[in-house]
């Protein structure tokens, strides 16, 4: 019996199936609902789960965090993880997994999509059709051979959109915050003024964060060339939609794609809003970028991996906020022990006195640390995990141990 076998993992936001035959190897209960749920409903789930699988509209803040007692670990799937205080769970011990890159292909693909729909004026053709009018017309309809795109973001799926781009015959340029080597005939503009001067379509690829937020605003929209296209698959905060409103209905813009929102609905049953709707050269996806089964798939395999060996293994070597902590498998009969605790001197020390008092021998350890904060595993030959509990609890800098057994 190990510990790892009493607890329950639940899954919300319709992860996909195949997460949880990898899951189901822990032994814990699990518990699959297709939404997310309202605060209380949420703050319910957290009190009785060792596990949490989200997706991006849930939102985990401090309250929500210090208030699952028996939250052990949480399973971003998806590439963010700005919907979780990763300080708050950091400090509690609680490592936070994502999938960074199984749905790279599946946004670089439907942003080239884009990119051709928007040159070829599709989505007025569409309407067109749809309003019984036929208006076959070659008016403002572009090939994207020859066409410049500039890339804000050249990392995973940036970098993936650049490939297929050359492989139509477009020009590639880009920026990032931190030197990328370029792929194929791409090559770094000197900066975002450069971009905007010479792009004819603007890609957005970056994270959400403090830097990030808002960034695309009415004064970059100026800089941009006449007629170009805008589009954003990356986070719904890096655009003011407000400004870009003005841009497409003044036609200083010829377009724009977007997939990610400032506000998103909790389900699929929720209405939706945005400035946005209506505007004719304008593409609206509901968040789909990495929606395609074959990414689903892909994360469910990674993420639920990633949960299946901290829970069997104790392995941090993957978690996006706490100390890399990763030992090979243990050997046969041998206990594992999981610490988190802060980091200040002589607590290592503190614990194999108390690990010697009870005649434990250690066989392997490791210990990282990162700011406050420091995780150690130790395999030890087998013992009263109990009394090894009862005295490494009372070591005042413990935050959370766990003991994984035969």
């Amino acid at each position: 019996m190990t510990e790892t076998t009493r607890g329950r993992i639940v899954l919300l936001e319709g992860i996909h199936p195949s997460a949880e035959a990898r899951l189901e190897t822990t032994g814990m209960e699990i518990v699959r609902m297709d939404g997310s749920l309202e605060r209380s409903e949420l703050q319910s789930v957290l009190r009785e789960a060792t596990m949490l699988g989200i997706r991006s509209r849930t939102q985990l803040d401090e309250a929500l965090i210090r208030n699952a007692p028996n939250l052990q670990a949480i399973g971003c799937f998806c590439i963010g993880t700005n919907q979780v205080d990763l300080t708050c769970s950091a400090t509690l011990g609680i490592p936070v997994f994502n999938a960074p890159f199984s749905n790279t292909r599946s946004v670089a693909e439907l942003t080239l999509a884009e990119i051709v729909m928007l040159m070829r004026r599709i989505p007025q053709r569409s309407a067109d059709m749809h309003a019984g009018k036929w208006r076959k017309s070659a008016a403002g309809s572009r090939e994207v051979r020859g066409r410049t795109l500039g890339i804000i973001g050249y990392g995973h799926i940036g970098s993936q959109l650049s490939i297929l781009a050359e492989a139509i015959g477009m020009k590639v340029v880009y920026h990032d915050h931190i030197s990328k080597l370029p792929l194929g005939n791409a090559h770094p503009a000197k900066d975002l003024d450069e971009l905007f001067a010479t792009s004819d379509v603007v890609s957005l690829h970056v994270p959400a964060t403090p830097a990030t937020r808002n960034m695309i605003d009415a004064k970059c929209l100026a800089r941009m060339k006449p007629n170009a296209l805008l589009i954003n698959n990356s986070r719904g905060d890096v655009v003011e939609i407000e400004a870009l409103v003005e841009a497409l209905q003044g036609g200083r813009l010829g377009g724009a794609a977007i997939d990610v929102f400032p506000e998103e609905p909790r389900s699929g049953n929720s209405a939706f809003e945005t400035p946005l709707a209506g505007l004719e050269n304008v593409l609206l996806t509901p968040h789909i970028g990495g929606n395609t089964l074959e990414a689903q798939a892909s994360i469910a395999d990674e993420v639920g991996d990633k949960l299946v060996r901290f829970a069997c293994e104790g392995s941090t070597g993957t978690a996006v906020n706490l100390p890399t902590v990763d030992l090979p498998s243990r050997g046969e009969g041998q206990h594992r022990i999981l610490h988190f605790h802060r980091n200040v001197p002589g607590v290592l020390g503190t614990m194999h006195s108390a690990l010697a008092n009870l005649g434990v021998n250690i066989n392997a350890e490791y210990l990282q640390s990162q700011g406050e904060l420091s995780y150690v595993i130790l395999d030890v030959d087998p013992a009263d995990a109990d009394a090894i509990r009862t005295e490494l609890e009372k070591i005042p800098e413990t935050i959370r141990m766990r003991i994984i057994v035969d």
